[in-house]
């Protein structure tokens, strides 16, 4: 079975949501991106039209869209489409709007429009979000554009407003901080309560999908202490609604095409080889805060899933392997695990599909704790999720960086990051999805962390503590 979807012979790039009234369910767009492989007369290129949201289930379908990023409404009976497509010699990017009455066969209407080069730049107009704004009472469209004058750090949501979806009129950037050099991608917006939220997704200075939150359309939009939704391994996301719950779709992006040339050479394993563009496709399902600000869950019931396809319950009884680990007191099955340097206690072999969860807390202030994956009983390869309190953040390592080779190959202290606050004594529920080399960690149902694992080797799940203490409990796994 699959948790993530990825295509045969292909990946998953921009995820368009839809949610169709008419059929009261999700019926979701990508752009399908083959890998090279794959002889050109059976590559069908453009947006895909998937038949389901499970990733066991989900078959897709070519509907003759040839060009970018975009969206789709339904109105009085007409379903309309909006695209991007590009131009070359010189750089020129369009908005295309086409019309269906069954997803299925479209026609492309009206002319395809540029920005207003007062505004904007003319390199960069793409990613067309529509959304009826009931405060103002028309159109609105977001755009992936970046702002015209000023210095290079100019990328920006750009809006234009209709009356009748068919004539458009620019207006000056809804969102323009002057932080990032390319457009802001895939922008999104909605509203949840009182708040709206901005939703866009940006490559340069980072690699993330962001929001921004404000009361009202237009602004002032507020930047939250932490504004991504997961790690750099989850891009590219927009969301939709299913008239009770909001879920945002990304891709967790493949590796090893070297699209970029900057592979190590092979010796170096293929955990290191640079990111393609789209791979799996995730799904979270957002949490709204009292505050306004905004955490993600997994998107529906991940563990029965697992169930249904056979997946069992395994015993898992620590190890210890290094360090000083004792049962606590109670009798709930908890341990306690500590050390002047590193404390590990080793569990049961990990699934290759399936799910790890424990509750982990931790006293004072250690360097780091968290899980280890894949870890053989020398603690000598495997990866590491580290919660490390004193930067306030959760952390990616991979087996490499463990030993010289790693040393060579990174010339910097962070293989992959996101930031998450956390304090003495609280207790964090760490439940971890595995589909292959696919990975998503979420922590207490409310925060994320996407990864890739093709280096694994046959080795068990654990935990760690290095210069502290901590306490494991609530262990649980499903697998074959």
């Amino acid at each position: 079975m699959s948790l993530f979807y990825t295509p045969d012979r292909a990946k998953v790039g921009d995820v368009i949501p839809f949610f169709d009234q008419r059929t009261a369910r999700f019926r979701n767009f990508y752009l399908k991106n083959w890998n090279p492989d794959v002889p050109r007369d059976q590559v069908q290129f453009g947006w895909h039209l998937m038949s389901d949201t499970h990733a066991d289930s989900i078959e897709d379908t070519p509907v003759g869209i040839l060009g970018g990023t975009g969206s789709v409404v339904d109105v009085d009976g007409v379903y309309h489409l909006f695209y991007c497509v590009f131009e070359n010699d010189p750089q020129r990017q369009w908005i295309r709007h086409a019309v269906s009455d069954d997803l299925m066969h479209w026609n492309d209407v009206g002319e395809p429009f540029g920005p207003d080069v007062s505004f904007y730049e003319p390199t960069d107009w793409r990613d067309p979000f529509v959304f009826f704004n009931e405060d103002e009472g028309r159109w609105w469209m977001l755009v992936a554009a970046r702002r015209a004058g000023g210095s290079d750090r100019n990328g920006c949501v750009g809006l234009c407003v209709s009356d009748d979806l068919m004539h458009w009129r620019c207006e000056r950037p809804l969102y323009a901080p002057d932080v990032h050099m390319s457009a802001y991608e895939c922008p999104d917006m909605f509203r949840m309560g009182e708040w709206w939220y901005l939703v866009f997704s940006n490559y340069t200075d980072g690699f993330a999908t962001y929001y921004r939150m404000a009361r009202s359309p237009r602004g002032p939009w507020l930047r939250p202490v932490i504004d991504t939704f997961d790690s750099r391994a989850f891009y590219a996301a927009k969301t939709g609604f299913d008239g009770t719950n909001r879920f945002i779709f990304g891709w967790n992006p493949t590796r090893g095409e070297n699209g970029w040339d900057f592979d190590p050479s092979a010796e170096y394993g293929a955990d290191y080889r640079t990111w393609n563009w789209g791979g799996s496709m995730v799904i979270h399902q957002l949490v709204q805060h009292a505050d306004g600000t905004l955490g993600v869950a997994p998107a529906g019931d991940l563990p029965a899933v697992l169930h249904r396809a056979d997946h069992e319950a395994i015993a898992v009884e620590p190890v210890p392997v290094q360090g000083d680990w004792h049962r606590d007191n109670g009798g709930n099955g908890g341990w306690t695990g500590s050390g002047d340097g590193f404390a590990a206690a080793l569990g049961a072999g990990m699934p290759d599909v399936g799910y790890v969860a424990a509750t982990l807390s931790y006293d004072g202030q250690p360097a780091r704790f968290g899980l280890m994956l894949h870890e053989d009983e020398r603690l000598s390869d495997g990866y590491y999720l580290s919660f490390d309190p004193l930067h306030s953040r959760i952390e990616w390592r991979s087996g490499l960086r463990m030993h010289e080779r790693g040393g060579q190959l990174f010339p910097y202290a962070v293989e992959m990051e996101r930031t998450f606050l956390m304090e003495p004594g609280k207790r964090y529920r760490v439940e971890l999805f595995v589909d292959g080399s696919t990975a998503v960690m979420y922590v207490n149902r409310d925060a994320a962390f996407s990864m890739r694992l093709y280096d694994r080797r046959p080795g068990k799940f654990g935990w760690f503590v290095e210069h502290g203490t901590v306490h494991v409990s609530d262990v649980s796994m499903l697998g074959l």
